[in-house]
């Protein structure tokens, strides 16, 4: 979903721009716990989580079972199934509206937001990597990646906001790539790590 909000303000000597240029899945801020429907206890390994994710580009890693700390010898009936479940999406900033000046001599500030569950299957539950491309949507002119430790010895399961702030990056960028990885795990279910509020926002302001 990519929303466009323009605002201009003319006063004498004075000009005003100000462009929230949006793409994400949900706006809501702190995130609403998602309308999910009920899921069957027992059936085939799932990996996805349901939702619509019209606009990514979705992938599954599965991953291979974690034996440390087994001792030798001990039979084990089942274990947790864990994959890696991303979600990337390039976000065309010309499109949206913004122009080559604006880009290359202002150099607007680009938000980066998300939020995800501490859903404590693992100490690692979520990555995010983004980064600002030029026009040939190849060459990296900054990026900003976030790999957090959880910490569970303590049941919470709380959301968790994940943000970062692109300035002064230099002339050339045209694109917005990003990329989050959420881990979920099977085992007599589908168990999720939940995220919501995923956007990239341009603003751009001027006054003189």
């Amino acid at each position: 979903n990519r929303i466009l909000e323009q605002e201009k303000k003319a006063q004498p000597n004075v000009w005003k721009y100000v462009f929230f240029c949006c793409t994400g899945l949900s706006k809501h801020t702190p995130p609403p716990e998602p309308d999910l429907p009920d899921m069957p206890d027992r059936g085939p390994p799932r990996f996805q989580p349901d939702g619509d994710f019209t606009d990514w580009t979705t992938s599954i890693e599965r991953l291979p079972y974690d034996t440390s700390g087994i001792p030798e010898g001990v039979v084990i009936c089942q274990m947790p199934d864990k994959s890696w479940f991303t979600m990337e999406q390039m976000v065309d900033l010309k499109a949206e509206g913004l122009w080559d000046e604006l880009l290359d001599e202002y150099q607007p500030e680009i938000f980066i937001e998300d939020w995800y569950e501490e859903s404590q299957l693992d100490q690692h539950i979520y990555e995010l990597h983004v980064k600002l491309l030029g026009a040939d949507k190849s060459t990296v002119i900054l990026e900003h990646s976030v790999q957090p430790t959880e910490d569970l010895g303590e049941y919470s399961h709380i959301w968790k906001e994940v943000s970062h702030k692109f300035s002064g990056y230099g002339p050339g960028v045209r694109y917005v790539h990003f990329q989050h990885r959420l881990k979920n795990s099977f085992l007599n279910g589908f168990h999720q790590t939940k995220f919501t509020g995923s956007s990239v926002c341009v603003k751009a302001v001027k006054s003189s």
